[in-house]
């Protein structure tokens, strides 16, 4: 009877060891083995939204700083970072380069909604992760159609709604000229401000406008938005032409009391000095990153973190550009999911894990805004903050906006 329970307890005791031992076993889909995690990158390096181009040299900074401190479960990350200059064209090629050629294991922050609307398609069929893109397009919240793609920043219409609800509290019965670029970017963030009017759209918006991203300038535009001599002007621009169109808001003479540019043109370096400053001084935007312009973090251990980072990772890299906060965060956010994928490297797992994020305040990010997700709900941040450019630098006020439909 003892022997019989010895070797009962054996058999047990292996088949407990055997199946601890499948569980603990390794997944991996190219672009993942034991030593690394290879992440793919589209990025505006050259042509009309080049501003943008630090945000890989940021990320590429900070991915260099993660493998310096052992890696990710002790994988290291290769991040192969192309250029397509802003052509939907070209990131398709690019895109079909690292997913096909370099087997990564997905791809992350590619920039722009022209080039990520270009391959968002190939992206879903090829059941390849697009993690976290470089634009806030709503369309990349749909998990029921597109559930290989994810966005991160707070989305267009989100803010257009959170301009809109903002101008009805403060301004009511104003009347807005707005500039937009003519494509999916431009169009949807013309939507939520509409849709944040309502009714009121078609009796406050008295002047539109729209652009071509190879257009040389915005100042015929301009022009004419100034002679609607509306009281409220909103320009809906990447960094290059949101700096020419505030210049030449001021040379007009055309002085609208509200002054509105969004968030992705509001970086002091990229933009508003380009612009002028004093041109530039009294512009009201929104914020969901800390400024690193702002006085106020100068102490903040977040703010402290991240100067550490730029110091000693892209000591090139300028610290008054929001736009080297951005891909801090953004690859913050990367990072977090791949450490919750342990070692279940799968693209499936991978897409798991960043539909799992809760309450993750990535350093950096404004108080009282968290990352959230779930299978239903791709759209990691949903709220942000008025801020007002003083003359030297942007400054918050009032509280926390969210930009949901309904709220």
């Amino acid at each position: 009877m003892i022997r019989y329970r010895q070797a009962a307890f054996a058999a047990a005791l292996a088949l407990i060891l055997s199946a601890s031992g499948a569980l603990a076993q390794k997944h991996y889909d190219p672009g993942a083995s034991d030593t690394e995690i290879k992440i793919g990158n589209i990025m505006s390096y050259s042509g009309p939204a080049s501003a943008y181009g630090v945000i890989g040299k940021t990320e590429a900074a900070y991915f260099a700083m993660i493998n310096a401190q052992g890696g990710i479960n002790g994988r290291k990350i290769a991040f192969l970072s192309y250029d397509d200059g802003y052509s939907p064209p070209k990131a398709v090629e690019q895109a079909r380069r690292l997913v096909e050629n370099d087997q990564v294991l997905l791809i992350f922050q590619s920039l722009g909604t022209p080039s990520n609307s270009a391959i968002h398609a190939y992206m879903n069929e090829r059941k390849v992760p697009q993690l976290f893109p470089a634009t806030g397009a709503t369309k990349w919240a749909d998990p029921e159609h597109f559930p290989w793609t994810m966005g991160w920043q707070p989305n267009y219409q989100s803010e257009g709604r959170i301009y809109a609800k903002y101008l009805l509290a403060n301004n009511a019965g104003g009347k807005v000229a707005l500039l937009y670029q003519n494509d999916d970017y431009g169009k949807d963030l013309l939507k939520g401000l509409t849709d944040g009017f309502g009714y009121q759209a078609k009796a406050t918006i008295v002047a539109e406008a729209s652009f071509e991203v190879s257009d040389p300038t915005v100042d015929p535009q301009i022009i004419q938005l100034a002679a609607s001599h509306a009281d409220i002007f909103i320009n809906i621009a990447t960094p290059k032409f949101a700096a020419q169109a505030i210049r030449k808001v001021a040379e007009t003479g055309w002085k609208p009391p509200v002054n509105i540019v969004n968030a992705v043109a509001n970086s002091i370096a990229a933009v508003l000095k380009p612009a002028g400053l004093d041109s530039a001084k009294g512009l009201l935007s929104t914020a969901y990153v800390k400024d690193p312009t702002d006085p106020s973090w100068q102490n903040d251990k977040d703010y402290r973190d991240w100067v550490a980072f730029m110091d000693k990772y892209y000591p090139d890299g300028d610290k008054t550009n929001s736009f080297t906060v951005y891909g801090y965060i953004s690859s913050e956010l990367m990072v977090q999911v791949l450490r919750q994928c342990g070692d279940d490297l799968t693209r499936a797992n991978v897409m798991k894990q960043a539909a799992s994020l809760k309450d993750f305040a990535a350093p950096m990010l404004l108080p009282g805004i968290k990352a959230n997700t779930s299978a239903t709900d791709f759209r990691p941040v949903k709220q942000m903050q008025m801020e007002r450019f003083d003359g030297t630098t942007w400054q918050l006020y009032g509280p926390v906006i969210s930009g949901e439909a309904g709220s």
